[in-house]
């Protein structure tokens, strides 16, 4: 078995998830941008995680602030936001924050074409922590083969 992938989790990250310890090895400590990234690419990568209240929260009352962490990530090589519900919890504003689907499917989009940040909405927590593993897993060999070529 190969070396553990070294992630960070930062240490605001208030719900942060438990990865798989025979892949992964895990470090607390603030990163300059998002909630996840890679042991020494952590200003290449960030992976911003959100429930989907508090994605609808931030992106329609708290959006100033908001944009503070969106200009971080958006000078990452690689970086997203990764929402803990999905599209479907969306239409059916199963977010509890009285926001207008619409407006929060605006936000989002605004997000990936404005700021050049994609937006994963990925079901629920199990399948965006997958998602967070594999997509970190692809930023490092990605990052691997560029620093080697």
């Amino acid at each position: 078995m190969g070396a553990l992938m070294p992630i960070v989790v930062d240490t605001r990250e208030k719900a942060p998830y438990t990865f798989d310890p025979k892949r992964f090895s895990v470090e607390r400590r603030a990163l300059p941008a998002g909630d996840y990234s890679l042991v020494g690419s952590e200003e290449r990568v960030a992976v911003e995680r959100k429930s989907l209240a508090d994605f609808a929260q931030t992106v329609i009352r708290a959006r100033r602030r908001f944009h503070e962490e969106l200009r971080k990530l958006a000078a990452c090589e690689f970086a997203c936001i990764v929402v803990e519900g999905s599209m479907r919890d969306v239409i059916e504003g199963a977010y509890g924050t009285g926001a207008h689907p619409n407006a929060v499917f605006g936000a989002a989009i605004s997000i990936c074409l404005d700021w050049h940040v994609p937006v994963h909405f990925c079901g629920d927590r199990q399948s965006a922590k997958q998602f967070i593993e594999v997509y970190l897993e692809r930023c490092a060999r990605v990052i691997e083969k560029r620093d080697l070529g």
